[in-house]
């Protein structure tokens, strides 16, 4: 029903000046979707407020409101183009009053929890890209044909959303970083099994996709008043530093049907692993930290092995973060496992030695698009230390890429195995007694596979000198500093 509306959106901003590549569609369209969301939502807590004879005060005075300034309407309900903004006095009116006043809430708010603070916050890092008011005019008259009324509604804008963030991803640039293959993230949610009371939480949170997919996971079946309200209210956790990706998650959160969404806008890794205490873990971890990012010396010094791997840090950050007896699905780069530098191999033996690692699955090149990079997802429980770990290849059977992405099928094998760790052609298991104390090498090594050539992968090999290089510089830096 609304597919239609969403190529007519992104053919507007095509031919916009000022929009120059999927992340800027993305962008766009999300903060227009969440004023017309908010409009709606509010407009519905009106009239609900009025059946049972209780005042209800608007978030957004009337001047701001979407029905006010986007999409004002006549006596009669049409739309009434006497009073409707556009050209020059519309951008002037979005840049200098709209935009401005809505940034204003985070100051207003009163606890970051709260949906004025996310308004605050998004519009505190928003920027309107639209030049021409007639173009904006165009897109706001197709954003306002959207419905988020009923939840086949949501669930259709939903589908769309996600399809709009995954072409984002597959463009290039820094998208990528946002976005997780679903049924990649479908596939660790089964094997985690998070249930109702536990708290979900993404650090490194971009698109929301694991929280997203999580809710979806949990919502099956007939829930309890009790059930929903955790759900809405105290099962979903995240942190993004990047604007766009914040925004994006908070749009993909209330269109999956979360009307408050529980993100902070911060750098995760800006704040002190000593500082963690046990209010501030979670029973389940969700993730795919970025990669190959590397972090300051002041930020390093947040974290007991010091690596400017961004990836690293996070992890350390997911352990520390975990509960006693929480588990963690986490996806990083293969060369993890294997590369020889010391904080490699540090944060291997810390990881095997305060969690039961107790699988990791293979993934294939090309289950990223756009990542030249191979990787692993990490499956482990808080508590007790790594006695075996058991393996998975994943193999599609074919070349993964833009026109041939990873779906549920490929994964079916894995998770019906995993569940049992059952040895097949593609799986099997390693014992603590047969790994190496020294290097703590975990290599993903089919033991089915004898005839593969031991030689191994280029991009393996320059990922570990630039590993030890990276290594090198720290050390070197850090003397400076003390000189």
């Amino acid at each position: 029903m609304f597919e239609q509306t969403f190529r007519n959106i992104d053919d507007v901003l095509w031919k916009e000046a000022g929009c120059s590549s999927e992340l800027d569609y993305t962008e766009q369209t999300s903060w227009m979707l969440f004023l017309k969301y908010l409009d709606d939502l509010e407009r519905e807590r009106a009239m609900q407020a009025q059946l049972v004879g209780r005042p209800y005060e608007f978030i957004i005075d009337e001047p701001h409101r979407w029905s006010a300034w986007a999409a004002p309407r006549t006596a009669d309900g049409r739309f009434d183009r006497d009073r409707a903004r556009t050209g020059d006095d519309l951008i002037a009116f979005v840049n200098g009053d709209l935009f401005p006043y809505l940034e204003g809430f985070r100051r207003r708010a009163t606890g970051p929890d709260t949906i004025e603070y996310k308004i605050g916050e998004i519009f505190g890092e928003i920027r309107n890209k639209f030049r021409s008011g007639y173009s904006l005019r165009d897109a706001l008259e197709l954003v306002d044909a959207l419905r988020f009324g009923s939840q086949k509604e949501k669930h259709e804008l939903s589908q769309l959303y996600e399809a709009k963030i995954a072409r984002m991803g597959n463009a290039g640039r820094n998208g990528g970083e946002y976005y997780t293959p679903r049924p990649l993230i479908r596939a660790m949610i089964r094997v985690v099994k998070p249930v109702i009371g536990e708290r979900v939480y993404d650090s490194a949170v971009g698109s929301a996709g694991f929280l997203c997919e999580t809710y979806d996971y949990l919502r099956k079946g007939n829930l309890t008043t009790g059930q929903l309200h955790a759900l809405q209210n105290h099962t979903f956790y995240g942190k993004e530093k990047k604007s766009l990706a914040y925004v994006i998650a908070i749009m993909n959160m209330i269109l999956h049907g979360i009307e408050t969404p529980n993100i902070v806008h911060t750098n995760t890794l800006s704040e002190n692993l000593a500082d963690i205490q046990d209010k501030d873990r979670y029973e389940v971890i969700l993730a795919n930290p970025p990669f190959g990012g590397k972090e300051r010396p002041e930020v390093q010094q947040n974290f007991p092995i010091k690596t400017s791997e961004t990836a690293f840090l996070f992890l350390q950050h997911f352990i520390k973060s975990l509960k006693a007896g929480g588990r963690a699905a986490v996806v990083i780069k293969n060369t993890f496992l294997s590369n020889s530098d010391n904080a490699s191999r540090a944060l291997r033996q810390e990881l095997l030695t305060s969690c039961n690692l107790y699988t990791i699955l293979d993934c294939p090149s090309g289950t990223f698009q756009g990542a030249g990079v191979k990787t692993v997802v990490l499956f482990f429980e808080k508590g007790a230390p790594t006695r075996k770990i058991w393996y998975y290849q994943l193999d599609p059977g074919r070349n993964l890429g833009k026109t041939n992405p990873l779906n549920d099928a490929d994964l079916e094998e894995f998770v019906e195995l995993q569940a049992s760790f059952a040895d097949s052609e593609r799986s099997w298991t390693v014992r603590m007694d047969d790994v190496d104390r020294v290097n703590f090498d975990l290599s993903v090594r089919n033991p089915k596979a004898p005839d593969e050539s031991p030689v191994r992968d280029p991009q393996e090999i320059l990922d570990e000198i630039a590993a030890l290089d990276a290594e090198s510089a720290d050390i070197l830096a850090g003397i400076r500093e003390l000189v």
